[in-house]
């Protein structure tokens, strides 16, 4: 069993296909080769924050403007999750990104759904849904609710919640308490980011909205009485590790708090976050936890047990 909660679908393109999209599209890349592309895709070591991190979907994001590339990409992700044996899947993208070329945010949200679909009718292995993203941002309320309204039409169909992304530091969870009430009156879960770029207040926050799991959610170990809530209330953290790195929430090996979360008894997921943009997968992760944290084989099914009982979708 091998579990994704917590995987952007602009942040894991291919970088062969961010090529040939842009050929077709005839936009014009800063890179001479796909090689050169690859570099770009993806976060170098030494990446300083957060923000600096999300400039890496700027290049993925200037191809995904046509529905065929968004059904084309979703379909890719899910072929390149089986084969390497993943077994489950949330997919989550922020639809609000894909409009700037008169797509609308349903549109954006059906053509995601359309490879969805193909890839789950060709590889029978895997289960999969989507996670509608909305943005943190000045001027987006907007679009925020467009996006609500499109999750309330798909909702229990193929998309399976929504969540909150963006840059955390620069615009407070806080901010969002109206439109999570409004997301939670309609019925539909929710997964928020916190406690990633900002403290242990973000995620204490995101549970007074009424969140059940945390994307990323590691700083919460900043207040000891937060982490005993967690606990408590079995909220579930979609940890991911190698981007946190990128993102400098952790500098320091020894200073990476998610062996002292697991053995106080938090619910610890295992996530890739991005792809391509962080050079992941599940393996690797496990690979690094182990190698890093003394993870056993049987601890790493642990965490995916935890994933499994905190899936938005039941899983087979």
């Amino acid at each position: 069993m091998k579990i994704d909660l917590h995987l952007h679908l602009d942040g894991s393109l291919r970088p062969s296909t961010v090529w040939e999209l842009a050929k077709e599209q005839k936009i014009t890349l800063p890179a001479a080769s796909k090689e050169e592309l690859t570099s770009l895709l993806q976060v170098p070591e030494d990446c300083q924050s957060l923000n600096e991190y999300l400039k890496c979907f700027d290049l993925p994001l200037l191809v995904l403007q046509k529905p065929e590339a968004l059904e084309r990409v979703t379909f890719e992700l899910i072929e390149d999750l089986a084969f390497e044996g993943v077994t489950y899947a949330e997919i989550r993208f922020a639809p609000q990104l894909s409009i700037k070329d008169g797509m609308t945010i349903e549109e954006a949200v059906k053509a995601a759904i359309q490879g969805l679909k193909k890839g789950l009718a060709c590889y029978k292995t895997i289960q999969a849904g989507l996670i509608l993203c909305y943005m943190r941002g000045a001027e987006n309320q907007a679009l925020n609710k467009e996006t609500l309204m499109a999750a309330k039409k798909y909702y229990g169909k193929e998309v399976l919640a929504v969540d909150l992304a963006g840059a955390e530091a620069l615009f407070p969870t806080g901010n969002y308490k109206e439109l999570f009430r409004e997301t939670k009156k309609a019925g539909i879960p929710f997964t928020i980011h916190a406690g990633e770029a900002d403290g242990a207040d973000s995620v204490r926050k995101a549970i007074e909205f009424g969140a059940k799991r945390i994307g990323h959610g590691i700083r919460a170990i900043e207040d000891q009485s937060l982490v005993q809530q967690i606990i408590k209330e079995k909220i579930v953290l979609e940890v991911c590790p190698i981007s946190n790195f990128h993102t400098k929430l952790a500098t320091e090996i020894s200073r990476y708090p998610i062996r002292e979360l697991y053995e106080q008894g938090v619910r610890i997921t295992i996530n890739t976050d991005n792809r391509t943009v962080s050079n992941t997968s599940l393996d690797r992760e496990y690979t690094f936890i182990k190698e890093y944290y003394n993870f056993t084989g049987q601890e790493i099914a642990q965490l995916n047990e935890y994933a499994k009982e905190a899936a938005f979708l039941t899983i087979k």
